[in-house]
Protein backbone atom coordinates (compact mmCIF):
# COMPACT_ATOMS: atom_id res chain seq x y z
CA UNK A 1 0.00 0.00 0.00
CA UNK A 2 0.78 3.26 -0.75
CA UNK A 3 2.46 4.38 2.80
CA UNK A 4 1.42 8.45 1.78
CA UNK A 5 -2.55 7.16 1.40
CA UNK A 6 -2.42 5.41 4.42
CA UNK A 7 -1.29 8.55 6.21
CA UNK A 8 -3.68 10.49 4.13
CA UNK A 9 -6.46 7.87 5.82
CA UNK A 10 -5.56 9.00 9.42
CA UNK A 11 -5.54 12.42 8.84
CA UNK A 12 -8.51 13.55 6.64
CA UNK A 13 -12.23 13.93 8.16
CA UNK A 14 -14.85 11.06 6.75
CA UNK A 15 -17.02 10.31 10.01
CA UNK A 16 -18.71 6.78 9.85
CA UNK A 17 -21.65 8.10 11.58
CA UNK A 18 -22.18 11.04 9.73
CA UNK A 19 -21.88 8.48 6.61
CA UNK A 20 -24.28 6.29 8.05
CA UNK A 21 -26.55 8.59 9.37
CA UNK A 22 -26.62 10.44 5.55
CA UNK A 23 -27.08 7.19 3.42
CA UNK A 24 -29.30 5.15 6.08
CA UNK A 25 -31.66 7.83 7.11
CA UNK A 26 -31.64 5.57 10.91
CA UNK A 27 -34.82 6.69 12.50
CA UNK A 28 -34.99 4.17 15.03
CA UNK A 29 -34.75 6.77 17.61
CA UNK A 30 -36.95 9.64 17.56
CA UNK A 31 -34.37 11.92 19.82
CA UNK A 32 -31.92 11.87 16.72
CA UNK A 33 -33.75 13.56 14.03
CA UNK A 34 -35.59 16.24 15.90
CA UNK A 35 -33.75 19.51 17.60
CA UNK A 36 -35.73 19.71 20.57
CA UNK A 37 -33.37 22.44 22.44
CA UNK A 38 -30.37 24.32 22.17
CA UNK A 39 -27.30 24.19 24.54
CA UNK A 40 -27.28 26.60 27.28
CA UNK A 41 -23.22 27.40 28.42
CA UNK A 42 -24.50 29.82 30.72
CA UNK A 43 -26.71 27.28 32.95
CA UNK A 44 -23.46 24.87 33.61
CA UNK A 45 -22.12 24.95 37.07
CA UNK A 46 -18.21 25.77 37.17
CA UNK A 47 -17.62 22.03 37.78
CA UNK A 48 -19.69 20.21 35.98
CA UNK A 49 -17.74 22.39 33.23
CA UNK A 50 -14.82 20.81 34.52
CA UNK A 51 -15.99 17.45 34.36
CA UNK A 52 -17.45 17.29 30.57
CA UNK A 53 -15.07 20.20 28.91
CA UNK A 54 -11.70 19.16 30.77
CA UNK A 55 -11.51 23.08 31.27
CA UNK A 56 -13.09 25.76 33.55
CA UNK A 57 -15.94 27.24 32.74
CA UNK A 58 -13.95 30.27 32.09
CA UNK A 59 -11.17 29.17 30.77
CA UNK A 60 -13.45 27.54 27.83
CA UNK A 61 -14.73 30.92 27.22
CA UNK A 62 -10.45 32.21 27.35
CA UNK A 63 -9.52 29.09 24.91
CA UNK A 64 -12.57 29.77 22.55
CA UNK A 65 -11.60 33.49 22.24
CA UNK A 66 -7.66 32.59 22.34
CA UNK A 67 -8.03 30.14 19.03
CA UNK A 68 -10.05 32.71 17.29
CA UNK A 69 -13.43 30.97 16.89
CA UNK A 70 -15.83 33.49 15.14
CA UNK A 71 -18.63 33.56 16.89
CA UNK A 72 -20.59 31.46 14.26
CA UNK A 73 -19.22 28.64 12.15
CA UNK A 74 -21.26 27.64 9.00
CA UNK A 75 -20.62 24.60 8.12
CA UNK A 76 -20.63 22.73 4.56
CA UNK A 77 -24.36 22.02 4.30
CA UNK A 78 -25.18 24.98 6.02
CA UNK A 79 -25.45 24.28 9.92
CA UNK A 80 -24.85 27.13 11.83
CA UNK A 81 -23.05 27.11 15.17
CA UNK A 82 -21.79 29.77 17.55
CA UNK A 83 -17.97 29.15 18.79
CA UNK A 84 -18.83 28.39 21.91
CA UNK A 85 -20.87 25.56 21.12
CA UNK A 86 -18.50 24.49 18.85
CA UNK A 87 -15.72 24.45 21.09
CA UNK A 88 -17.32 22.53 23.56
CA UNK A 89 -18.72 20.11 20.98
CA UNK A 90 -15.33 19.20 20.14
CA UNK A 91 -14.03 19.07 24.12
CA UNK A 92 -16.95 16.77 25.25
CA UNK A 93 -16.16 14.33 22.34
CA UNK A 94 -12.65 13.85 23.27
CA UNK A 95 -13.11 14.14 26.81
CA UNK A 96 -15.21 10.49 27.21
CA UNK A 97 -15.50 7.43 25.07
CA UNK A 98 -18.73 8.71 23.63
CA UNK A 99 -20.85 7.95 20.58
CA UNK A 100 -22.18 10.99 19.02
CA UNK A 101 -25.97 10.00 19.63
CA UNK A 102 -24.78 10.58 23.80
CA UNK A 103 -23.92 13.88 22.66
CA UNK A 104 -27.64 14.56 22.09
CA UNK A 105 -28.69 14.77 25.88
CA UNK A 106 -26.61 17.86 26.34
CA UNK A 107 -26.42 19.62 22.43
CA UNK A 108 -29.83 18.88 21.38
CA UNK A 109 -28.50 18.41 18.09
CA UNK A 110 -28.85 15.42 15.54
CA UNK A 111 -25.99 12.98 15.39
CA UNK A 112 -25.21 14.04 11.76
CA UNK A 113 -25.20 17.55 12.53
CA UNK A 114 -22.84 16.97 15.64
CA UNK A 115 -20.48 15.16 13.51
CA UNK A 116 -20.14 17.73 11.00
CA UNK A 117 -19.31 20.45 13.85
CA UNK A 118 -17.09 18.29 15.43
CA UNK A 119 -14.89 17.67 12.20
CA UNK A 120 -15.84 21.34 11.41
CA UNK A 121 -14.02 23.11 14.60
CA UNK A 122 -11.20 19.55 14.60
CA UNK A 123 -10.19 21.06 10.82
CA UNK A 124 -10.32 24.83 12.19
CA UNK A 125 -8.02 23.81 14.71
CA UNK A 126 -5.71 21.91 12.94
CA UNK A 127 -5.34 24.45 9.82
CA UNK A 128 -4.82 27.23 12.26
CA UNK A 129 -2.51 26.05 14.88
CA UNK A 130 -0.96 22.70 13.67
CA UNK A 131 2.30 24.28 13.77
CA UNK A 132 2.19 24.54 17.14
CA UNK A 133 3.27 21.12 17.42
CA UNK A 134 4.77 20.64 13.84
CA UNK A 135 8.00 22.68 14.07
CA UNK A 136 10.28 23.93 16.55
CA UNK A 137 9.94 27.79 15.69
CA UNK A 138 8.36 28.85 19.34
CA UNK A 139 9.64 31.84 21.32
CA UNK A 140 9.95 29.36 24.25
CA UNK A 141 12.47 27.67 22.58
CA UNK A 142 15.06 30.50 22.48
CA UNK A 143 18.44 29.78 23.63
CA UNK A 144 17.81 31.65 26.53
CA UNK A 145 14.77 29.30 27.32
CA UNK A 146 16.79 26.36 26.69
CA UNK A 147 19.46 27.38 29.15
CA UNK A 148 16.80 27.36 32.09
CA UNK A 149 15.77 23.76 30.81
CA UNK A 150 19.06 22.32 30.65
CA UNK A 151 19.84 23.64 34.35
CA UNK A 152 16.64 22.85 35.10
CA UNK A 153 16.87 19.34 34.14
CA UNK A 154 20.66 19.13 35.65
CA UNK A 155 19.43 20.20 38.61
CA UNK A 156 17.38 17.26 39.19
CA UNK A 157 20.33 14.69 38.86
CA UNK A 158 20.83 14.32 35.20
CA UNK A 159 24.54 14.41 34.73
CA UNK A 160 23.62 16.88 31.06
CA UNK A 161 23.99 20.09 31.09
CA UNK A 162 22.43 21.30 27.55
CA UNK A 163 19.78 19.25 27.99
CA UNK A 164 16.30 21.14 26.92
CA UNK A 165 13.91 18.09 26.04
CA UNK A 166 13.15 14.20 26.08
CA UNK A 167 12.17 12.20 22.66
CA UNK A 168 10.19 9.31 22.37
CA UNK A 169 7.78 7.55 20.72
CA UNK A 170 4.03 6.19 21.33
CA UNK A 171 2.14 3.16 19.59
CA UNK A 172 -1.57 4.44 20.19
CA UNK A 173 -4.28 1.18 19.73
CA UNK A 174 -6.69 1.74 16.68
CA UNK A 175 -9.53 -0.48 15.93
CA UNK A 176 -8.18 -3.18 13.45
CA UNK A 177 -9.23 -1.96 9.71
CA UNK A 178 -11.12 -3.51 7.58
CA UNK A 179 -7.97 -3.44 4.63
CA UNK A 180 -4.07 -2.79 4.97
CA UNK A 181 -4.07 -4.58 8.47
CA UNK A 182 -0.53 -5.46 8.30
CA UNK A 183 0.72 -1.77 7.73
CA UNK A 184 -0.30 -0.33 11.31
CA UNK A 185 0.33 -3.78 12.88
CA UNK A 186 2.99 -3.72 15.35
CA UNK A 187 4.28 -6.91 16.61
CA UNK A 188 6.12 -5.52 20.06
CA UNK A 189 2.55 -3.92 20.63
CA UNK A 190 0.59 -7.32 19.17
CA UNK A 191 -1.68 -4.79 18.31
CA UNK A 192 -3.12 -2.69 15.47
CA UNK A 193 -1.61 1.08 16.10
CA UNK A 194 -0.52 4.44 14.87
CA UNK A 195 2.69 5.76 16.34
CA UNK A 196 4.35 9.06 17.14
CA UNK A 197 6.71 10.89 18.25
CA UNK A 198 7.23 13.44 20.67
CA UNK A 199 9.34 15.85 22.22
CA UNK A 200 8.56 17.30 25.80
CA UNK A 201 9.95 20.37 27.61
CA UNK A 202 10.84 21.00 31.58
CA UNK A 203 8.17 23.59 30.84
CA UNK A 204 5.51 20.94 31.07
CA UNK A 205 4.89 21.66 26.72
CA UNK A 206 5.32 19.22 24.15
CA UNK A 207 7.50 20.82 21.80
CA UNK A 208 6.68 18.85 18.69
CA UNK A 209 4.46 16.07 17.66
CA UNK A 210 5.48 13.73 14.85
CA UNK A 211 2.57 11.61 12.75
CA UNK A 212 0.97 9.36 12.48
CA UNK A 213 3.36 6.56 10.82
CA UNK A 214 2.04 3.03 10.62
CA UNK A 215 2.55 0.90 13.50
CA UNK A 216 5.10 -1.79 11.99
CA UNK A 217 7.83 1.41 12.03
CA UNK A 218 10.85 1.60 13.93
CA UNK A 219 11.20 4.27 16.27
CA UNK A 220 14.89 4.68 14.43
CA UNK A 221 12.65 5.30 11.00
CA UNK A 222 10.36 7.77 12.56
CA UNK A 223 13.07 9.63 13.91
CA UNK A 224 14.28 10.11 10.41
CA UNK A 225 11.40 10.68 8.17
CA UNK A 226 10.83 13.75 10.62
CA UNK A 227 13.30 15.72 10.04
CA UNK A 228 13.21 16.76 13.34
CA UNK A 229 17.45 16.30 13.77
CA UNK A 230 18.12 19.00 10.98
CA UNK A 231 15.70 21.83 12.84
CA UNK A 232 17.25 21.32 16.17
CA UNK A 233 20.46 21.93 14.50
CA UNK A 234 19.36 25.98 14.74
CA UNK A 235 19.36 25.20 18.42
CA UNK A 236 22.61 26.47 19.94
CA UNK A 237 23.83 28.25 22.55
CA UNK A 238 25.91 31.61 22.29
CA UNK A 239 28.76 29.97 21.43
CA UNK A 240 27.49 27.50 18.86
CA UNK A 241 27.27 24.95 21.25
CA UNK A 242 24.46 22.74 20.91
CA UNK A 243 21.53 22.12 22.79
CA UNK A 244 20.48 18.33 22.87
CA UNK A 245 17.55 15.93 23.44
CA UNK A 246 17.68 13.09 25.34
CA UNK A 247 16.29 9.45 24.15
CA UNK A 248 16.18 6.07 24.93
CA UNK A 249 18.43 3.43 23.32
CA UNK A 250 16.46 3.14 20.20
CA UNK A 251 17.79 6.17 19.47
CA UNK A 252 20.82 6.98 17.60
CA UNK A 253 23.77 9.55 18.86
CA UNK A 254 23.91 12.72 17.53
CA UNK A 255 25.40 16.40 18.38
CA UNK A 256 21.57 16.76 18.60
CA UNK A 257 20.59 13.91 20.05
CA UNK A 258 22.13 12.34 23.36
CA UNK A 259 20.76 8.71 24.20
CA UNK A 260 22.39 6.02 26.93
CA UNK A 261 25.37 3.89 26.66
CA UNK A 262 25.08 0.70 25.07
CA UNK A 263 26.16 -2.91 26.28
CA UNK A 264 26.03 -5.88 28.55
CA UNK A 265 29.76 -4.49 30.20
CA UNK A 266 29.59 -0.80 30.96
CA UNK A 267 31.68 0.79 33.56
CA UNK A 268 30.32 2.02 36.64
CA UNK A 269 30.33 5.96 35.70
CA UNK A 270 28.21 4.54 32.27
CA UNK A 271 26.12 2.92 34.52
CA UNK A 272 25.34 5.37 36.91
CA UNK A 273 25.31 7.90 33.61
CA UNK A 274 22.07 5.78 32.30
CA UNK A 275 20.83 5.32 35.51
CA UNK A 276 20.53 9.47 36.48
CA UNK A 277 18.90 10.06 32.63
CA UNK A 278 16.76 7.10 33.13
CA UNK A 279 14.68 8.97 36.29
CA UNK A 280 14.54 12.40 34.78
CA UNK A 281 13.56 10.95 31.22
CA UNK A 282 10.29 9.32 32.64
CA UNK A 283 8.69 12.65 32.50
CA UNK A 284 7.72 12.14 28.73
CA UNK A 285 6.24 9.15 29.90
CA UNK A 286 4.06 11.57 32.01
CA UNK A 287 3.05 13.67 28.97
CA UNK A 288 1.64 10.98 26.71
CA UNK A 289 -0.01 10.03 29.88
CA UNK A 290 -2.03 13.41 30.64
CA UNK A 291 -2.88 13.15 26.57
CA UNK A 292 -4.87 10.17 27.08
CA UNK A 293 -5.96 11.06 30.96
CA UNK A 294 -7.24 14.33 29.74
CA UNK A 295 -8.99 12.95 26.24
CA UNK A 296 -10.17 9.37 26.93
CA UNK A 297 -11.98 9.25 23.74
CA UNK A 298 -8.73 8.61 22.58
CA UNK A 299 -7.66 5.31 24.77
CA UNK A 300 -11.27 3.35 23.30
CA UNK A 301 -9.51 1.67 20.30
CA UNK A 302 -13.05 1.26 19.08
CA UNK A 303 -13.79 4.53 18.74
CA UNK A 304 -11.09 5.35 16.49
CA UNK A 305 -11.40 3.31 13.08
CA UNK A 306 -8.67 4.05 10.30
CA UNK A 307 -10.23 4.93 6.55
CA UNK A 308 -13.83 6.34 8.54
CA UNK A 309 -11.95 8.71 10.60
CA UNK A 310 -9.07 11.17 11.26
CA UNK A 311 -7.45 9.29 13.75
CA UNK A 312 -3.87 10.69 13.04
CA UNK A 313 -5.72 14.24 13.99
CA UNK A 314 -7.56 13.87 16.97
CA UNK A 315 -4.33 12.92 18.53
CA UNK A 316 -2.40 15.92 16.94
CA UNK A 317 -5.45 17.93 18.10
CA UNK A 318 -5.82 16.33 21.79
CA UNK A 319 -2.06 17.58 22.07
CA UNK A 320 -2.31 20.75 21.39
CA UNK A 321 -5.37 21.17 23.85
CA UNK A 322 -3.30 19.31 26.45
CA UNK A 323 -0.58 21.76 26.06
CA UNK A 324 -3.02 24.70 26.47
CA UNK A 325 -4.34 22.56 30.06
CA UNK A 326 -0.83 23.35 30.81
CA UNK A 327 -0.45 26.89 30.28
CA UNK A 328 -3.39 27.27 32.43
CA UNK A 329 -3.19 24.58 35.05
CA UNK A 330 0.43 23.30 35.21
CA UNK A 331 1.43 19.89 34.93
CA UNK A 332 3.27 17.00 36.31
CA UNK A 333 6.46 17.83 34.42
CA UNK A 334 6.44 21.87 34.74
CA UNK A 335 5.94 20.38 38.63
CA UNK A 336 8.66 18.63 39.18
CA UNK A 337 11.33 20.69 37.01
CA UNK A 338 10.00 23.85 38.43
CA UNK A 339 9.36 26.15 35.23
CA UNK A 340 5.73 27.56 34.20
CA UNK A 341 4.59 26.98 30.67
CA UNK A 342 3.74 30.12 28.54
CA UNK A 343 0.51 31.98 29.31
CA UNK A 344 -2.32 30.65 26.86
CA UNK A 345 -2.82 33.85 24.74
CA UNK A 346 1.51 33.61 24.38
CA UNK A 347 1.43 29.87 23.45
CA UNK A 348 -1.31 30.18 20.84
CA UNK A 349 -0.38 33.33 19.14
CA UNK A 350 3.09 31.68 18.03
CA UNK A 351 2.19 32.73 14.51
CA UNK A 352 3.52 29.79 11.62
Amino acid sequence: MDEDMLLLAALEEEDELLLHGMLAGDRANPIENRVMWRFNFDALEDQKCFEMFRFEKRDVIRLKNAFGFPEDFICYNRTRVSGLEAICILLRRLAYPNRLVDLIQTFGRRKEELSIIFNKTLSYIYDNFGHLVRNLDHPWLAPNYLKIYGDAVHEKGAPLTKCWGFIDGTARPISRPSIHQQEVYSGHKRAHVLKFQSIQVPNGLIAHMFGPVEGRRHDAAMLAESGILPAMEALVDDDGEPFYVYGDPAYPLRPQLISPFRGANLTDQEAEFNQNMSKVRQCVEWGFGDIIRQFAFLDFKKNLKLFLQPVGKYYLIATILTNCRACLYGNEVSQYFGIAPPVLEEYLNNLP
